[in-house]
């Protein structure tokens, strides 16, 4: 509701009776402040609490109405302000020009006392609205910001959940997925300006990717224990059953999806992922054989990723390699295993994947 009480308007006119006339129209109202010229009005407007209205007259010496509008309107804390200007000018083409400086209105000396109250009570209610407005638009945007942050955060530690029952079943791994992770978007940052990748690997979907890559053996959890725990090497039948875990793994997110009233573009990218990191360049991988660009860029990256820390990391059936040797068989793998240029970002950048193993070393 309108509290003309709390309203204060600043009234700006070079000429004292003026200011004492309209002075004495709106006190009963209004708490009023005076100003003597343009200079003066900008240095209250400098110095004290902002007026909700400003009365501005036009003709003055030194900075006329004009000049102290625009300055008003330059000021980010004043241009909100709504100003209604006096003159005596009642010519169309000074009032089209006060307006297209951003007046809110136009009132004519020598003014009439209902004319004047009337129009800026006007004046100071829409001000008043627009501004309970803004405060409510700011308090919505805030709470907003804050259910999103909670929802991105809700989830990213269910994703990161899912992806630890993968890691529980096969406990070797330990930081497997904090270290693909971060090297999946290290590689995507490292090809953002490549020729064939910027297109696809812009900011939204590097951070989609990020989010998505802890999913990628999320297909083990349907893997019998005695083939996932296999302290040697696993025949061909247990190897044919070991494959199948991509295949588990898109298919229980595509499931998961079905639940959902709207695609959600992170798991497309998850499905990606967890089906073909096992594809090869060469169409040697599985499950589907794919090659070249047919693989999807995801599905590429997480790839090299995998393959680089599972060669760094021991496991039962085999020592880690050093790093050297390691980036020596990546490199091997080029346009064979690999995509030719995600290998030569690698090894690129080969010190930066060292520094990511070595923070979340786990595997002695």
């Amino acid at each position: 509701m309108f509290n003309e009480s709390n309203c204060t308007v600043l009234l700006v006119d070079d000429l004292a009776e003026n200011l004492l006339v309209i002075s004495s129209l709106l006190s009963p109202h209004y708490r009023v402040l005076a100003a003597s010229s343009g200079e003066r009005c900008l240095r209250i407007l400098a110095s004290q609490a902002l007026p909700h209205l400003i009365l501005l007259d036009i003709m003055m010496p030194g900075l006329d109405g004009y000049a102290v509008l625009k300055k008003i309107q330059e000021m980010p804390e004043t241009r909100d302000i709504p100003v209604i200007l006096l003159t005596a000018l009642a010519d169309a083409g000074s009032e089209e020009l006060g307006l297209q400086l951003g007046a809110v209105d136009y009132i004519i000396k020598p003014v009439k006392p209902a004319v004047l109250l009337a129009r800026v009570r006007t004046q100071l209610e829409a001000h008043q609205a627009r501004s309970w407005l803004k405060n409510q638009n700011t308090a919505l945007e805030a709470e907003i910001s804050r259910r999103m942050a909670e929802n991105d955060m809700t989830q990213q530690v269910s994703i990161r959940a899912l992806a630890h029952l993968a890691e529980i079943r096969d406990p070797e791994t330990g930081n497997h997925i904090l270290r693909t992770q971060s090297y999946v978007q290290l590689l995507a940052l490292k090809l953002q300006n490549h020729p064939r990748f910027t297109d696809t690997l812009n900011a939204r979907y590097i951070n989609l990717l990020s989010r998505s890559a802890p999913l990628h053996d999320i297909g083990k959890v349907g893997i019998p224990d005695h083939i996932l725990l296999k302290p040697n090497s696993l025949d061909a039948h247990e190897w044919e059953i070991m494959k199948t875990h991509s295949k588990l793994g898109s298919q229980a997110i595509e499931m998961a999806e079905k639940d959902i009233e709207h695609p959600v573009e992170f798991l497309t990218l998850a499905k990606e992922i967890a089906r073909w990191h096992h594809e090869k360049w060469n169409g040697s991988g599985y499950p589907d054989g794919l090659s070249g660009d047919a693989i999807p860029v995801s599905a590429r990256l997480m790839a090299l990723a995998d393959v680089f820390d599972a060669l760094i990391c021991r496991r039962v059936y085999k020592q880690a390699l050093p790093y050297e040797e390691a980036r020596l068989m990546i490199k091997s793998g080029s346009g064979q295993h690999f995509d030719p240029d995600i290998v030569q970002a690698f090894l690129d950048h080969f010190p930066d994947f060292t520094a990511i193993a070595e923070r979340y070393l786990d595997c002695d």
